[in-house]
């Protein structure tokens, strides 16, 4: 029998991380074990994670060290940052600077960094149409992954871009819904009639997974992935359904998102205002029969509601 091929999988008890973990444990014909990689391996999730069969290491991104020890002898690497963290684009740069240089020291074979697109491609710094942020981006959390892929390739890893998107599960965790003045459940995504590309989280990782099974077909290209694209009204009607009440579609101004004052609303309202400008172009790159053929369990946002829609806040 061959030896099982180790994949480190950086975030592994977070979000994309945790949905490719799970997939290649859930396989028993996987060609694959799993490496996750944790800040803490006495966490409760990475306890889970070791239950499941995985080797559970500890590293951290901001330490090269650790992250080159945690790759070395295995065969390839999922690769994620987490922006929201810390909400600093050279926090960011940092991290992924770190992980290019571990995964070429450690000579991985095959590497997927989780990326996004560089929104300054379509908005450049100068315009005014939306704010600069952090000096230098407009959606700094896109722009410091995009900016990163040139790292990767610099230091000849081989690497598959992947590019994510919106998660669904956004949509509750404050992103959706919230009772207007009158009790109406009202959805103030700033889509205009926009089409929104989204994906359940969990279809990151398992379209990673389809990713590192076709071998090397995919070392050097970019993948752009999502679940389904839906205008502001179509997701409207899939929360009412989930809920059981109306819940209508008011869209905001891009100013008025940003003006809400959470931390990150500008950043936020920047990447709206992308997503809507420009959607005709993320959208269209974004081939969901293709993302279908690497993750036949690819879920629409009905199919994510039918097993999360008890998440949506309704209060």
């Amino acid at each position: 029998m061959n030896e099982k091929k180790v994949i480190a999988i950086v975030g592994a008890t977070g979000a994309q991380g945790g949905g490719l973990a799970k997939a290649i444990l859930a396989d028993p014909a996987s060609a694959f074990t799993v490496r996750a990689l944790t800040r803490d391996v006495t966490s409760e999730k990475a306890q889970e994670l070791a239950k499941l069969g995985a080797e559970v290491v500890e590293a951290d991104n901001y330490d090269a060290d650790s992250l080159t020890k945690a790759f070395t002898r295995a065969y390839g690497a999922f690769l994620v940052t987490n922006f929201w963290a810390h909400m600093s684009a050279d926090k960011e740069t940092q991290e992924a600077t770190n992980l290019a240089g571990a995964a070429k020291r450690a000579g991985l074979q095959h590497v997927i960094w989780s990326t996004l697109e560089d929104t300054r491609d379509h908005i450049p710094v100068h315009d005014d149409r939306m704010p600069t942020l952090q000096e230098k981006y407009k959606v700094p959390h896109f722009d410091a992954k995009a900016e990163a892929d040139a790292l990767f390739t610099a230091a000849g890893v081989p690497t598959t871009f992947l590019r994510t998107t919106f998660y669904w599960e956004n949509l509750a965790t404050g992103w959706g819904a919230t009772r207007d003045a009158d009790g109406v459940l009202t959805l103030g995504l700033p889509m205009g009639d926009s089409l929104l590309a989204g994906i359940a989280v969990e279809d990151i990782g398992r379209t990673a997974y389809g990713i590192l099974k076709a071998g090397k077909e995919f070392i050097g290209r970019t993948v752009h992935i999502a679940g389904e694209h839906l205008t502001g009204e179509q997701i409207a009607a899939g929360l009412s359904r989930a809920v059981g009440e109306p819940v209508v579609y008011r869209p905001m101004t891009h100013d008025a998102y940003r003006a809400l004052g959470f931390p990150g609303a500008d950043e936020a309202g920047n990447m709206l205002q992308y997503y809507t400008e420009h959607a005709d172009y993320f959208t269209g790159v974004r081939d969901l029969d293709a993302v279908r053929r690497l993750n036949p369990e690819l879920q629409s946002f009905d199919a994510w509601l039918a097993a999360n829609g008890h998440t949506i806040p309704r209060d």
